[in-house]
C-alpha cells in the first residue's frame, strides 16, 4: 500500500470523528439501532460513522455485535448489509405471516394514519416523503410502506430538486374509491390533515364489507 493510500484509508476510517469521545462499539449501539430503525433504504458504514461521530471500524464491530445479538436471541427481525448498507429485514421465516397482516384488508384495516396520509398522497401529489410528513407533522413512513405494500400508491420518479423519491395514486387507488380519474376527486379545504370528507370516502372503501359498486362505463 503506498503512503497516498493509506492516508486515504486512515482519512476514512477517522472522518467525522474530530473531537469525539472514545466510545466504544457498545457505547454507539443505541445510536445506531436508532437511525437504523429510520431507514428505507440500506445505510451504509462510513455514513453510520459520520451520523454517530466515531471511526468506521468503532461501526464495523457494532454492526457484527447487533447481528449476532439478535441471531442469539432469536428476534424477529435482522440486520443484513446488503446494497453496499445495512437494513433490518424481517426473517425469512415470518415473511408469509407479515404478508398475510398487510395485504389481507379484511383482517388489517387502513388506520386513522393511514387515511389521512392517503388523503395529502391524492391531493397532492407526487409528493415526497419530507414534505408528507411535514404536512402531517409525524413520520409517515411505516404508513407509506403500508401503503405502498397495499398498492394504493407507488413511487412516481423524484423530486427535481432534492432527488427524493416521490409518491402517487394507483389505478388500484381509484378502482377501490370508485373513481374513473382523480379529476373525479370531491374539492377539498387546503389543510389536507383536517378535512374530513375524503376521510370519510376513505373510511368507506378501507371498512370490511361488500366491495363499492365499480362506476359504469360508457
Amino acid at each position: 500500500m503506498t503512503d497516498s493510500s493509506a492516508s486515504d484509508s486512515y482519512a476514512t476510517d477517522t472522518a467525522g470523528t474530530e473531537g469525539a469521545s472514545d466510545r466504544s462499539a457498545q457505547d454507539v449501539a443505541g445510536a445506531v439501532e436508532a437511525l437504523l430503525l429510520l431507514a428505507d433504504e440500506p445505510i451504509s458504514e462510513p455514513a453510520l460513522a459520520e451520523a454517530v461521530d466515531v471511526p468506521r471500524s468503532v461501526i464495523a464491530e457494532c454492526l457484527a455485535e447487533l447481528v449476532a445479538f439478535y441471531d442469539e436471541t432469536g428476534r424477529g427481525f435482522e440486520l443484513r448489509e446488503l446494497g453496499g448498507g445495512w437494513r433490518y429485514y424481517t426473517r425469512e421465516e415470518h415473511v408469509d405471516l407479515v404478508a398475510r397482516y398487510v395485504l389481507e384488508p379484511q383482517q388489517s384495516r387502513l388506520s386513522q394514519a393511514a387515511l389521512e396520509t392517503l388523503a395529502v398522497v391524492a391531493y397532492s401529489q407526487p409528493i415526497s416523503r419530507a414534505r408528507i410528513s411535514a404536512i402531517r407533522g409525524v413520520n409517515v413512513d411505516g404508513v407509506i410502506r403500508t401503503l405502498l405494500a397495499r398498492g394504493l400508491i407507488t413511487e412516481a420518479g423524484h423530486d427535481p430538486e432534492s432527488g427524493a423519491a416521490v409518491f402517487a395514486t394507483t389505478s388500484y387507488f381509484l378502482e377501490r374509491m370508485g373513481l374513473r380519474t382523480l379529476d373525479e376527486l370531491p374539492e377539498l379545504a387546503p389543510h389536507l390533515p383536517e378535512v374530513t370528507e375524503l376521510e370519510e370516502e376513505l373510511r368507506q372503501f378501507a371498512a370490511p364489507g361488500p366491495e363499492r359498486a365499480e362506476p359504469a362505463h360508457e
